[in-house]
């Protein structure tokens, strides 16, 4: 019998998949973040990165731009990162609580595993959450989750880092 969904080429070739825990440690490099624990959520579409303030402005070359701030250390909202990005897209999201919420959509570079990529990801302010970042299925391409395991990828040194 034929299938009308073609396995993708990443998860014919299991051998090149990196495999990850249900949540790991990452990098946002092009936002200054080192370290920051993330859940791998294959049940979120889009990832969902913390952000306890979203100021929308116009950039100098009049491009639509979000400034927005990190607390990047779980239980601790002391440390703060302000970053700013191009505003890729403003949708409505509904959280796993039925919540629905109109968030902006930022794209950045994401390092995991010892791969970098761009992915999507909406703002919204995760203080009172475990994680201060969802990182949903669309992001996860090539990867796949091992849910009985954590940190896969490791544990980055919490000496070598901003944020923990």
């Amino acid at each position: 019998m034929q299938s009308n969904n073609p396995v993708p080429a990443a998860e014919k070739n299991v051998e090149k998949l990196i495999y990850l825990g249900w949540r790991e440690w990452l990098c946002l490099p092009e936002l200054g973040i080192e370290r920051l624990k993330a859940k791998i959520d294959t049940g979120a579409r889009t990832s969902a990165l913390h952000a306890f303030f979203v100021e929308p402005f116009v950039g100098a070359t009049g491009v639509d731009m979000v400034r927005f701030g990190i607390h990047p250390r779980q239980r601790d909202t002391a440390t703060e990162v302000i970053c700013s990005l191009p505003v890729k897209d403003i949708r409505p999201v509904t959280d796993s609580g039925g919540h629905r919420e109109i968030r902006y959509v930022v794209e950045t570079q994401i390092e995991l595993g010892g791969r970098i990529w761009r992915a999507e990801m909406t703002l919204t302010n995760r203080d009172n959450m475990k994680f201060r970042m969802l990182l949903g299925r669309t992001a996860l391409k090539g990867m796949a989750v091992i849910p009985t395991r954590s940190y896969l990828q490791g544990k980055k040194s919490v000496e070598n880092s901003l944020s923990a």
